[in-house]
């Protein structure tokens, strides 16, 4: 098992010792364990392979829906057959014995599964289906996945009738309210952040950790490779999510 470095282990100590808060926030790292592609950084990575304006902006969305459709069925049958990795289950243990608010910028549902309750999906998340024109939540079951159909025909809206969309926050779009909302909350209050798994490029969300220094936290950086963020936090662990959180949570 992969030691705890003595600062970060005090951290935390000191943190649930005086009744402070944990906020984690999570990205794509944080579920490349369990075989989901990140986005930035490695040469397997999703955009190192697709062409985001063509597959996750509302203009993509109007000019070729079911490619689009078709690239986040892929997208969802890959996180449907995926499972949570060490670093999700060990998340889920200290929220029933410490204030912990859990931020993800992650489309999928690998933190809930774990059993983990997700404070805020920034990002918004692929199962909150809705309608590209009316904006009404789709409640119905989800088209089957077809392999190797790079098109698919995007279901219909039952009160509109227009397609109905993945419920992601594309390039362009605003975050949802609620749960930036709920984010910078709990960047504010918390005593300790563990940032785990995220390049630190994607904004506003990569200036959580910033927020969080500001108003007194002590922040720390989880991730193998080095990032954005990482001359800004107070301590780097090199380690996964699945290597570090176990011990650290444990």
């Amino acid at each position: 098992m992969t030691p705890v470095p003595p600062a970060i282990a005090e951290a935390l100590h000191r943190t649930i010792a005086g009744g402070g808060h944990v906020c984690v926030v999570t990205g794509a790292g944080m579920s490349a364990e369990s075989g989901i592609p990140t986005f930035r950084g490695t040469h397997d990575s999703l955009w190192s392979r697709f062409d985001p304006m063509r597959l996750a902006t509302a203009g993509a969305w109007r000019d070729d829906p079911a490619l689009v459709w078709g690239w986040y069925r892929w997208r969802m049958q890959l996180v449907c057959n995926a499972r949570p990795n060490a670093g999700h289950a060990a998340l889920a243990g200290p929220a029933q014995r410490v204030p912990l608010s859990l931020v993800t910028q992650n489309v999928d549902d690998l933190h809930e599964r774990a059993g983990s309750t997700v404070d805020a999906h920034v990002h918004g998340s692929l199962s909150a289906l809705r309608c590209f024109a009316c904006g009404r939540a789709h409640d119905g079951a989800l088209d089957a996945y077809v392999p190797d159909r790079q098109r698919i025909e995007p279901m219909r809206c039952t009160a509109c009738g227009d397609r109905i969309r993945p419920g992601v926050v594309w390039f362009g779009e605003a975050l949802p309210d609620d749960a930036w909302a709920t984010a910078v909350d709990a960047a504010t209050r918390c005593a300790l952040m563990l940032v785990v798994g995220t390049s630190g490029l994607v904004y506003p969300a990569a200036g959580l950790p910033a927020l969080a220094r500001r108003h007194g936290a002590t922040v720390v950086e989880i991730n193998p490779e080095p990032t954005a963020l990482s001359a800004e936090v107070d301590h780097v662990w090199r380690a996964t999510a699945a290597q570090a959180l176990p011990p650290l949570l444990g």
